[in-house]
């Protein structure tokens, strides 16, 4: 969605509303497609000393594989975003402001980068979360394998087996 700001920066209007759905569903994270249903977006843009500023809440539910133990994690996320908006960019504002090309933003792919930001690099069902068995593929949240994990270094495994044979006599 394209929001033209020339009422907002000329400050004929004090506020300019706007909401709207953001389909995220082609964007891949980690091997898949984790948003379940379109973002929703509502926010206003209001005029500040010859700028604009834009705050707005995003909210979308998000379905993705926990990397630890590959139990799918549902959760429903929601976000506030703020930004300054000037018409142009001098070389000191460059990671302060957005420019307004045309005096206009595209707010969709604007809160596409700030979702993707915002989100946690590594996605967890929960914070304890043990993973799987490295030997046999087990969920070790659901209860302990009985693997051994002890690990013997090669090098060193033919002492390991004279120990054994040396306790068995």
């Amino acid at each position: 969605m394209q929001l033209d700001l020339r009422r907002v920066f000329t400050e004929e209007i004090k506020e300019l509303p706007f909401s709207g759905t953001l389909d995220l569903s082609e964007t891949e994270i980690a091997g898949s497609h984790p948003f379940v249903s379109p973002v929703s977006y509502h926010g206003t843009v209001k005029p500040f000393a010859g700028e604009a500023q834009v705050e707005a809440e995003v909210s979308f539910s998000f379905s993705i594989p926990c990397d630890r133990c590959a139990e799918m994690i549902h959760r429903d996320y929601r976000y506030h975003f703020s930004h300054g908006v000037v018409r142009t960019l001098n070389q000191e504002d460059n990671d302060d402001y957005i420019q307004a090309e045309d005096e206009t933003i595209d707010v969709d792919e604007l809160f596409r980068a700030d979702i993707l930001l915002e989100l946690p690099t590594k996605f967890l069902c929960r914070p304890d979360c043990k993973g799987l068995c490295s030997q046999c593929g087990q969920n070790l949240n659901q209860g302990d394998c009985g693997c051994n994990k002890r690990r013997i270094d090669p090098r060193l495994e033919v002492l390991q087996q004279l120990i054994q044979s040396s306790e068995s006599k």
